[in-house]
């Protein structure tokens, strides 16, 4: 299992954008709205891993919510696996609690499942299988 990316939820993709452009990072393409998640993400490659900026684009996303309460930083750490389905029973079978029963579409053509922060002491846990040719 790999770190996929590091997601931090931020209310303005150009200010939240800011402190990573002036450590010479670019975004990696152009931004991306994942409706599912009501969310637009904006990405930059650092090595292997990603920082995912999510900007909310609805009122009644996660993000949003997750802002009202905290505010701006960190939302969740992403693994990638190879068998979202397989992961997800392995989970499940040790006692692993998941947000919802089945895997959402993500970002990228990708599939993802969120882990309850219940489970995760507090740390909102993210599953990623990329689409065949997608980030590795």
């Amino acid at each position: 299992m790999l770190l996929d990316h590091v997601a931090i939820a931020t209310p303005d993709l150009e200010a939240g954008s800011a402190p990573y452009v002036a450590l010479g990072l670019h975004p990696e393409g152009p931004d991306e709205v994942v409706e599912g998640q009501g969310v637009r993400v904006r990405a930059f490659q650092v090595g292997e891993t990603l920082i995912e900026l999510l900007m909310p684009t609805r009122e009644d996303s996660p993000v949003a919510g997750f802002l009202a309460r905290r505010g701006p930083g960190l939302h969740h750490t992403a693994y990638r696996v190879a068998d979202l389905d397989a992961e997800m029973a392995r989970l499940r079978a040790d006692g692993a609690r998941f947000l919802s029963d089945v895997p959402a579409p993500g970002r990228a053509g990708s599939r993802v499942a969120f882990l309850h922060p219940k489970w995760g002491e507090g740390t909102l846990i993210e599953l990623v299988e990329h689409a065949l040719g997608g980030h590795a």
